[in-house]
């Protein structure tokens, strides 16, 4: 079992900057491909961005592509996500998740392991 915490999440205006954070805890000596997937209300969970066990591969949404990086460190048991130039429309509760192995997939339906999410709120 791995739990996960995410923190970070505010409210900034647009155009501002957060960085949230994903502390992993308990069966962390595994290799997790790891996620941020966030939920706007009303709308589907969505996929923001995946970083591979290594931390060699990312991949990002379109929609965040340029503005958000995603980081994380084995040694923390830490993934962070930085985002800048934020916009309205990034406004969600964003989880972090979990995968064990290798395989990189976009759907939520594929993680094991979800933290409890943190709100990010985005004024115009």
């Amino acid at each position: 079992q791995v739990q996960l915490v995410e923190s970070g999440g505010r409210l900034v205006q647009a155009g501002g900057s957060l960085r949230l954070s994903c502390a992993a805890s308990g069966r962390t000596s595994r290799n997790y491909v790891m996620a941020w997937f966030r939920q706007a209300p009303g709308k589907e969970r969505e996929f923001v961005v995946i970083i591979s066990w290594n931390g060699a591969n990312t991949y990002y949404a379109d929609s965040v592509k340029g503005r958000f990086t995603i980081s994380r460190d084995n040694a923390k048991n830490t993934v962070y996500l930085q985002m800048n130039s934020l916009k309205p429309e990034d406004t969600a509760t964003y989880y972090c998740a979990a995968r064990e192995g290798a395989s990189i997939y976009y759907s939520a339906s594929f993680y094991n392991y979800w933290g409890q999410g943190t709100q990010v709120t985005v004024s115009s």
